[in-house]
């Protein structure tokens, strides 16, 4: 028997639901009104149309009227609203919105697939304003993207750091546009917990976006170019987008007198009908069931509406047909990281009150060894008890899809956390490890619910330390230089069962390493030698990024650059740039290769340069303020800075040449010292400042002597004193001690080992390239007559002096330096 079914609203799930009921049967009329001028469209590509990622329109439209009809025989009446639902005559009421003719159209069953709308807050002066956007549909779409092309905003400010929001910034940054985000609570990605959402927010600020947060917009002035902010704080701007959330279309369904649920959502049953058994609803508007826990939410993604609209053919088919709710598995790009979330997170189990355990883990996105690996953070929150996997959160530059993937689709098949260790995944060394990262939060997870280790949170650690608890930091100690948690003591890993007796047995000891895999080591030597033990989870990757706060420095990352008139003019502006690679190098090496290439190339010529450094990333924009060049972009994909700079009007500083004029902006050294770590950093310090177009002088005095000493100098005659002070003293930088933990030489070479494996520079090679960049090592007489030390002992290419002529180049300086 021929029946006729009614949808209203038409996108993700109203489409999916029509082009379902025709394939299951021929026979029945399907009338669907949509009261916008597109039926089905991708919602989720619109910022990266906005942002010009998408550079064709049409490729947003997925399905038309036209197409609708020919294919599936589907009466599409666009640009129609219904205005009620008579559920006792079961006819509803709609009225053309170019013609205002109202027709009245029966049906056997209905299906509201209404959507969602932006939430429109209450701000004193929005009215008023001239360039305010909320982003949902085509039209607004291209409102914002005319607005943009037409009026060339130089500022936009995004109210609310949601998914929309964020992905709003990113596309706007990529159009070369300052871009504010104001968010009234302390975080962007509200379903991260605050240390996942961290790493996005730094990344932010590397792309030079600017976050307000824990603060809200009271009013809009000047019609909207100035933000006032609930803090006293006013913002200037050029454009508004409202991205605060989007509530349920549930208007239509009130006024049928239909029943409602969280938020004013339509609510429905598990075959997705309302309470009347022949109206169903789907999509953004419907009251659905936290798959993890049960309660009732909204969860407004693409994926329940696709699937809810095909359940309900089937059910109105007479197909077995239940939907038991939604995990909210969620994914969004944020410049060159990736975040995504599935389940629940610890907000909201903290909210419920249900007891739960927490992993972290950083592993890479493939293997190691293989180029491009990226570093995967990846959060896993389970019931120690059961099992049960609650969520899982992750954030990275590659390979997060996957990882998330495979979680949420473990969580749908009941598997518990261990078992996630039982997963036999894909592998070669471009894809991932032979233990993948889930894999890997299978086996910590394990740990934990065998009792084979306790953990502790990074927000926990601070309070443990306050209170006395005894923190072991088993990192080596070169790694603490780096940073350490506060009120820890070291003992490495490799010495920890030769120090048990400086450990109190009867005291409560927490560990602590870089990620928390040596922890777990220490943590099980030290439980089984009768203590109770914590392993800091997550190791201090975890805790620093929160204790570090947000002080990420903001690197203005632009994608395009106005190259002055004179630089266009020149025959070389459209050569492609020359390529250096830096990949490997540590700092300051990159800058270094930047500053020996560009010498090299003329005015308006570019540079591109590769390194995996991240501190590159700010290193290469203060070169190139400093030194008149113009940084034109600064990428920061898959785990490598790529930056392009073009040389300026300015000529690099031919530091090596004695003809250079002097610099009044100068940095000079007394080098005191002739310990291994300290000459290091006194040649890392000198070598930048050469690469900024600085003269730098380096002082060698006493100690400091041995560093400019041969290994192999020629036999000199000198006094019983002299000969003993000589044979007292390292001779040359390859015998110089460290200044702590020298360990009879062992710790010096441990460092140069580790430099060796950190592809850090070697003392011998920086100080080459300080004295190729023109840096001036000077060899205090005085010091070397009471030292015993004559010139054939020294190396070649230092100038011999007394205190008057580095005072004389200090008096140039504008920074001086004693080491």
């Amino acid at each position: 028997m021929k029946r006729t079914i009614v949808i209203i609203g038409g996108v993700a799930g109203g489409a999916s639901a029509a082009a379902r009921l025709r394939r299951l049967n021929e026979n029945d009329e399907i009338v669907m009104y949509e009261r916008g001028e597109h039926i089905s469209f991708a919602n989720c590509g619109l910022p990266y149309y906005i942002g010009e990622t998408i550079t064709n329109r049409d490729k947003l439209l997925i399905q038309s009227p036209k197409t609708m009809k020919d294919r599936f025989g589907i009466d599409v009446r666009i640009q129609t609203e219904v205005m009620a639902i008579d559920r006792q005559a079961k006819k509803v009421i709609a009225r053309n919105l170019f013609t205002g003719v109202v027709q009245e159209q029966p049906y056997d069953f209905l299906i509201m697939s209404p959507g969602a709308k932006p939430i429109v807050p209450d701000i004193q002066g929005l009215a008023a304003a001239d360039a305010v956007f909320t982003l949902r549909n085509i039209p607004d779409t291209d409102r914002i993207k005319s607005y943009l092309d037409s009026t060339k905003p130089k500022h936009v400010t995004i109210i609310g750091g949601g998914f929309i929001g964020i992905e709003m910034a990113e596309n706007l940054r990529h159009r070369g546009i300052e871009v504010s985000v104001i968010e009234r609570n302390p975080q962007v990605l509200g379903p991260l917990d605050p240390e996942m959402a961290k790493l996005i927010e730094r990344h932010l600020l590397l792309k030079g976006v600017d976050l307000i947060f824990n603060d809200g917009v009271v009013a809009l002035e000047d019609s909207g170019k100035t933000v006032k902010l609930a803090s006293g704080k006013a913002l200037a701007t050029d454009m508004i987008i409202l991205s605060v959330g989007v509530k349920p279309e549930s208007q239509l369904a009130r006024e049928a007198g239909l029943e409602l649920g969280v938020k004013e959502s339509i609510r429905v049953n598990e075959h997705l009908q309302t309470n009347d058994p022949s109206i169903y609803a789907i999509g953004d508007a419907i009251e659905v069931k936290d798959r993890v826990q049960g309660f009732e939410t909204v969860v407004p993604l693409a994926w329940g509406a696709n699937r809810q609209g095909r359940l309900v053919a089937d059910h109105i088919n007479g197909l077995q047909a239940s939907y038991h709710g939604a995990y909210g598995t969620a994914i969004v790009k944020v410049f060159d990281l990736t975040a995504a979330v599935t389940g629940n997170n610890e907000k909201t189990l903290r909210r419920l009150g249900v007891p739960y355990e927490v992993i972290h883990i950083h592993p890479s996105s493939h293997a190691s060894y293989y180029p491009g690996a990226a570093s995967i953070s990846l959060k896993l929150i389970f019931d120690k008890e059961s099992g049960k996997i609650f969520g899982a959160q992750i954030v990275g530059a590659d390979g997060v899809d996957k990882r998330l993937d495979v979680i949420a689709a473990a969580m749908r098949g009941g598997l518990k956390a261990y078992e996630l260790a039982d997963l036999e995944l894909s592998y070669a060394p471009p894809y991932s490890s032979a233990k993948d990262p889930v894999n890997m939060a299978g086996y910590v997870a394990s740990n934990i619910m065998e009792g084979l280790v306790n953990t502790l949170q990074w927000h926990e650690v601070d309070r443990y330390v306050e209170n006395g608890g005894l923190l072991i930091d088993v990192r080596d100690e070169i790694e603490r230089e780096l940073g350490c948690i506060p009120g820890s003591i070291n003992i490495p890993l490799n010495s920890l069962r030769d120090r048990l007796h400086d450990i109190p047995i009867d005291s409560e000891v927490a560990v602590s390493c870089q990620v928390g895999l040596r922890g777990y080591l220490a943590a099980r030597i030290l439980k089984q030698n009768g203590y109770k033990v914590s392993n800091v989870d997550g190791g201090y990757k975890t805790y620093s990024v929160m204790m570090d706060g947000v002080q990420t420095q903001s690197i203005k990352a632009v994608t395009t650059t106005e190259i002055s008139k004179s630089m266009e003019a020149q025959s070389n502006t459209n050569q492609p740039p020359l390529f250096v690679d830096a990949c490997g190098l540590q700092c300051p090496g990159p800058i270094m290769r930047v500053y020996e290439t560009m010498r090299g190339l003329q005015v308006g010529e570019r540079l591109e340069v590769h390194a995996t450094d991240f501190g590159f990333a700010s290193d290469i924009q203060k070169w190139s303020e400093k030194t008149g060049h113009t940084m034109e972009s600064v990428d920061t994909s898959s785990g490598i800075v790529k930056a392009v700079v073009r040389k300026g009007q300015g000529e690099t500083p031919d530091l090596s040449s004695s003809a250079s004029q002097v610099s009044t902006n100068g940095t000079t050294m007394v080098v005191f010292s002739g310990d291994l770590d300290k000459t290091i950093a006194a040649f890392i310090i000198a070598s930048g400042a050469a690469a900024m177009g600085k003269k730098v002088t380096m002082f060698f005095t006493f100690w400091g002597l041995n560093v400019l000493r041969k290994e192999d100098a020629p036999y000199v005659a000198k006094d019983g004193l002299e000969s003993m002070f000589s044979m007292m003293m390292p001779k040359g930088t390859r015998k110089l001690p460290l200044s702590k933990m020298n360990m009879g030489g062992m710790g010096a070479k441990m460092i140069r080992h580790v430099m060796k494996q950190k592809n850090v520079e070697s003392l011998e090679s920086l100080m080459q390239g300080a004295i190729q960049a023109g840096v001036k090592l000077i060899a205090c007489t005085m010091s070397m007559d009471i030292m015993g030390i004559k010139r054939e002992e020294l190396i070649d290419g230092i100038d011999y002096a007394g205190v008057a002529s580095y005072l004389g180049d200090a008096e140039d300086a504008g920074l001086n330096l004693f080491i």
